[in-house]
């Protein structure tokens, strides 16, 4: 085990350099941040609760405070609200108590919609909710998927490509799905540690523009898939194992503010080191589900 680590010390080393070389050449051409007006689906924890366990998060037999997770869930919704952003608001269903994991029922690109179909049965019915959201609101191009996706779980957006988790929860088959109904392409992410179920625990997108950034964590991927993600990202900020288990990369930019989890306290001096604010927050409560800032919200593009 000490040899592994040393070997992976070494390896996140060399990536730190190359990444702070290419850093200090974007530096000198990168304009101030600017965040742009983000519309956002959330879902209140109203009937939230562990009683299953389908991740390596979720424990049963430890109690959910239920008043205390919507507090924290409401603080959320407030904070985008303040920074102007907008927030809608699908209603929770008794029983569906992962509802409120609302960026998991479907990934929405150019007010195209592709729906989820889940991995497991207990969250089956939250699939036909979301499209049922998205058509009462004047969404006509929604499709539901063949295979399993499970939204933006798994699918991270740039404005050049979508990057696509697989593993543990979304089919392979579901990545050329999504490429041919959005018309972009789709960079395939194998998946390799069971606590990073989804793509949205192991990495975000800072900025989505043309000229994209991430942070995320290598030890989530394969070894092709972190050559990848350097290749693609060479200087992408590169998350500590401390920080990803604190589900820090669950996060949301809208460009400029970074929401993630205030646990992840390692992330914060290098994001402002980038020109990004971020804030903290505390949603400990819905950590007990396996999610956090990111998996409690679908981004409306």
């Amino acid at each position: 085990m000490r040899q592994a680590l040393t070997a992976w010390t070494i390896w996140a080393r060399t990536i730190h350099v190359r990444a702070q070389h290419h850093r200090e050449e974007r530096d000198l051409r990168t304009s101030p941040r600017a965040s742009t007006p983000r519309r956002y689906l959330m879902c209140p924890p109203t009937y939230y609760r562990v009683t299953y366990s389908i991740n390596p998060w979720m424990d049963p037999g430890k109690p959910v405070d239920l008043q205390l997770a919507l507090a924290q869930w409401e603080e959320l919704r407030d904070r985008y609200r303040a920074l102007g952003h907008t927030v809608e608001v699908l209603a929770p269903r008794t029983d569906l108590p992962d509802m409120v994991f609302a960026a998991n029922g479907a990934t929405v690109v150019d007010g195209r919609v592709l729906g989820a179909r889940f991995a497991h049965p207990e969250r089956w019915a939250e699939a036909a909710a979301h499209r049922e959201w998205f058509r009462a609101h004047g969404y006509e191009a929604v499709r539901e998927p063949e295979h399993i996706n499970e939204g933006e779980g798994d699918f991270a957006v740039t404005a050049t490509w979508l990057l696509a988790g697989r593993g543990f929860r979304s089919s392979p088959l579901s990545h050329p799905e999504a490429q041919e109904f959005f018309g972009r392409p789709v960079i395939g992410l194998d998946l390799v540690d069971p606590r990073y179920y989804h793509l949205d625990t192991a990495l975000c997108v800072l900025d989505d523009s043309t000229d994209a950034e991430v942070m995320y964590y290598p030890g989530a991927f394969s070894p092709g898939s972190r050559a990848v993600l350097e290749r693609l990202f060479p200087d992408a900020l590169i998350a500590t194992e401390e920080d990803a288990a604190a589900l820090g990369l669950n996060a949301v930019s809208d460009g400029k503010h970074v929401l993630l989890p205030q646990a992840a306290v390692g992330l914060f001096e290098p994001l402002r080191a980038r020109g990004y604010e971020p804030i903290g927050m505390d949603l400990g409560e819905l950590l007990k589900g396996g999610g956090s800032v990111k998996c409690c919200t679908q981004e409306l593009r």
